[in-house]
C-alpha cells in the first residue's frame, strides 16, 4: 500500500519553498490578472485616491481611506503574482509521455479512483494557483494530491484525512487537457466604475 504524507505545508510554502508547477492555462490566467491590475485597476484606484484627496480633510475622508487601503492590497497582489509568474515551471498535461511518466500520476495527471465504499471520483492534479473544487482540480501539494502522486492503475494509496486514514484504489491515470477557469474582471472593480463626480467649487477656489 502506498501511503500519503501526513506533512502539512505552511501557508506561505507554495510561494517560497515549493516549486511553482503550473499548467499553461493556469499561467495564462495569472498573467491576465496581473495585466488587469497593472493597466486598469491600479490606475483607476489611483485616480480615486487623487480625487478623494482633493475633497478636504483626509483623516475624515472615507473615500480616501478606503482607496488607499485598496491600493495597498493591489500592490501586494501585484508583487505576489509577479513572484509566482517568475517562479513558474510550466508543465503541459498534453505533452507526449513515455514509460512510467505516461502511466503513473504526476503533476498534470487526471486520476479516477474509488474509496472503500466503491464511490468513484475523478480529479486533476494542478498547481496551487489553479485549485478549483467545482472542476475537481486539486493541488499537487494537497493531502489527496500527495497520496495519488506516483500511483498507477491498480495501486492502493492511503489518504491521511482529518478524520483518519482512508484507503483509495486508483482505477485510471491519464493525461489530457485541463481547462482552467479564465480570469474574469471581479465584480465591483474600480476599473469598471462610473466616472467620478466633479469636485464642487469651494469659496476659496480660484
Amino acid at each position: 500500500m502506498r501511503k500519503g504524507s501526513t506533512r502539512k505545508p505552511q501557508a506561505d510554502e507554495p510561494a517560497i519553498r515549493v516549486k511553482n508547477y503550473i499548467t499553461p492555462s493556469g499561467l495564462q490566467r495569472l498573467k491576465e490578472e496581473l495585466r488587469f491590475l497593472l493597466t486598469r485597476e491600479r490606475p483607476a484606484v489611483t485616480k480615486v485616491v487623487t480625487w478623494a484627496a482633493s475633497n478636504g480633510d483626509r483623516s475624515e475622508n472615507a473615500d480616501y481611506t478606503y482607496s488607499k487601503r485598496r491600493l495597498r492590497q493591489i500592490d501586494g497582489r501585484i508583487r505576489f503574482l509577479t513572484k509566482r509568474i517568475d517562479a513558474a515551471e510550466v508543465v503541459d498535461p498534453e505533452r507526449p509521455r513515455a514509460g512510467q511518466a505516461a502511466t503513473r500520476a504526476f503533476f498534470g495527471a487526471t486520476v479516477r479512483y474509488a474509496n472503500a465504499a466503491g464511490t468513484e471520483r475523478v480529479v486533476s492534479i494542478v498547481g496551487a494557483d489553479e485549485v478549483d473544487l467545482q472542476r475537481n482540480h486539486i493541488s499537487w501539494v494537497s493531502p489527496l494530491g500527495r497520496a495519488l502522486m506516483k500511483s498507477a492503475a491498480g495501486d492502493r494509496v492511503a489518504l491521511q484525512a482529518p478524520g483518519g486514514t482512508e484507503s483509495l484504489i486508483v482505477l485510471e491515470v491519464c493525461y489530457e487537457r485541463i481547462s482552467v477557469e479564465p480570469f474574469r474582471e471581479p465584480p465591483g472593480a474600480e476599473a469598471s466604475a462610473k466616472e467620478l463626480p466633479r469636485r464642487p467649487n469651494r469659496p476659496d477656489d480660484s
